[in-house]
């Protein structure tokens, strides 16, 4: 199993200080699996578990994997932020109260930013052979603010990937290129459920894709 020094979770703990985020959750799988998986942040519930996508979305993206005849054990996930991105709102209870709590919320470019040298490292380290996206944030992530998912979604890309360069202040590609495949995070089916049909396909592509390899 891979996992990221102490010094280089303690760095991304503090460059993300003061920023509205809660806890912190390392990247899981093989040092050599069959691909990596890059989401957007952890949740409320992989907050709680310290493990990457163990909520809702978590079970949708397993029914993904399984599609295809992988487990999580084979791949490894991690994510463009590690800590959770959270807003306060206020929730009418069925009583009539009103509390506040907190709801996730996309993270933002500085936070992404915050993060970038672990999310560097664990490419480096591992060099996967294939990097399947999760949504916007992942694939803008690694290839840039102009590529979108639903342009891209099901297709294999052989591109260099973004890594931050802490002195220029700014992201700069890669001089190897990578394989990529953009599709839909798995909690996009909660809020747009034609989505679904879409991501299916995507998944039955990435299997016919493994499967020639």
């Amino acid at each position: 199993m891979y996992r990221i020094s102490e010094e280089l979770a303690e760095l991304g703990r503090k460059r993300i200080e003061g920023f509205p985020v809660e806890g912190f959750v390392y990247g899981s799988g093989p040092s050599k699996p069959v691909f990596m998986m890059v989401g957007e942040a952890p949740g409320e519930t992989e907050v709680h578990s310290n493990i990457p996508f163990t909520g809702r979305a978590g079970k949708e993206l397993m029914a993904s994997l399984q599609s295809i005849g992988l487990t999580r054990e084979d791949v490894y996930i991690t994510s463009a932020v590690r800590s959770r991105p959270y807003r306060w709102e206020e929730k009418k209870e069925r009583d009539g109260t009103v509390t506040e709590r907190k709801y996730n919320r996309p993270p933002t470019k500085k936070e992404i930013i915050a993060h970038a040298p672990i999310l560097d490292a664990e490419i480096r380290d591992i060099k996967p052979p294939l990097i399947v996206t999760l949504g916007n944030v992942g694939l803008q992530r690694l290839t840039g603010p102009k590529s979108k998912v639903t342009e891209l979604h099901g297709t294999l890309l052989e591109t260099p990937v973004r890594q931050w360069n802490e002195e220029a202040g700014k992201y700069i590609e890669t001089e190897e290129n990578y394989y990529v495949f953009p599709t839909f995070h798995p909690a996009s089916v909660f809020y747009n459920p034609p989505v679904r049909e879409w991501l299916q396909e995507d998944w039955k592509r990435l299997g016919q894709l493994l499967d020639r390899k």
